[in-house]
């Protein structure tokens, strides 16, 4: 049974998380300047946005008669977006995600927590409606749903790798996902599949520490996860490094290989990279006519 004490003393180390994530990431999405209309997408607004060859679904209602009558095929009339539509994010809150090499950098999940709320935040200035994968927290407008996103983020997974959450995906929404994805793949291939089976676009932005990447480990090494799940003890770390990076590129490639399959864009941030950065490439990947 959980005592009270240590419950408070963990309640209250998740709550004091709350205030510097969000301030600051208010300031990184203020670092990303919105026009006054904020970004035009197709929609059900009332500007004419463009022409589009009718397809199959599409109401008889949406079809423009007068275009239509100039040739053999149907078009329907889109209008600029307005409405907002609808994104869900998924964090990888696993204990993977809670690695740092060095006590400069950030850990992943701190800058995916970042990264994931300073675009919610720019989505809903924007005025979409964000929320979390799953059942949890649908996608909502307004300040008070940023506020619960940061509420939501501020909660480790008790896992070693989390699994992406792929329940309730609204149909022909948006979807970001944020991990290292260094857990079970087949979990992640079962979650983009259900999402494209959905109508369902996204952008997945994989997060690492810069020794992820280059393996900088020589002799005696005690390697261990985080979690404390796994441990390997090696006299010569150096020999482990040409099968450890040909399995975290055959892991990319999988990874690559599953978003071009879904129609889903793939990016990598590394927590040495600027924050700036990684914000830029997921608003401008939610941005893309492709979404």
């Amino acid at each position: 049974m959980t005592q009270p004490l240590s419950l408070r003393e963990r309640a209250e180390i998740e709550a004091g998380r709350m205030p510097p994530l969000l301030a600051r990431a208010e300031h990184l999405a203020g670092t990303v300047l919105l026009g006054d209309h904020g970004r035009r997408r197709a929609g059900l607004g009332d500007d004419f946005w463009q022409y589009r060859p009718a397809q199959t679904g599409d109401s008889k209602r949406l079809i423009d008669h007068r275009r239509s009558a100039r040739g053999d095929q149907q078009f329907v009339r889109e209008r600029e977006w307005q409405i907002a539509q609808s994104v869900m994010l998924w964090v990888d809150q696993g204990a993977s995600m809670r690695f740092a090499s060095a006590d400069g950098l950030p850990t992943k999940i701190e800058r995916a927590r970042l990264l994931a709320l300073a675009v919610a935040i720019l989505l809903v200035r924007g005025g979409e409606r964000v929320g979390l994968t799953g059942t949890a927290l649908p996608p909502r407008r307004g300040k008070t749903q940023i506020l619960r996103l940061a509420e939501s983020f501020a909660l480790d997974a008790p896992e070693e790798y989390a699994a992406p959450e792929h329940r309730a995906m609204i149909p022909h929404a948006r979807a970001v996902f944020l991990s290292d994805f260094l857990g079970d793949m087949d979990e992640v291939e079962q979650a983009l599949t259900k999402a494209a089976d959905r109508g369902v676009r996204g952008a997945i932005l994989q997060i690492l520490d810069p020794s992820e990447e280059a393996f900088p480990f020589r002799g005696r090494t005690i390697f261990e996860s985080v979690g404390g799940t796994l441990r390997h003890e090696t006299l010569k770390a150096n020999e482990l490094r040409d099968r450890y990076l040909q399995r975290l590129a055959e892991r990319k490639a999988r990874l690559a290989h599953l978003c071009r399959t879904t129609g889903w864009l793939l990016g990598l941030h590394h927590t040495n990279d600027s924050a700036q950065s990684g914000l830029l490439w997921l608003y401008r990947a939610l941005d893309r006519g492709s979404l």
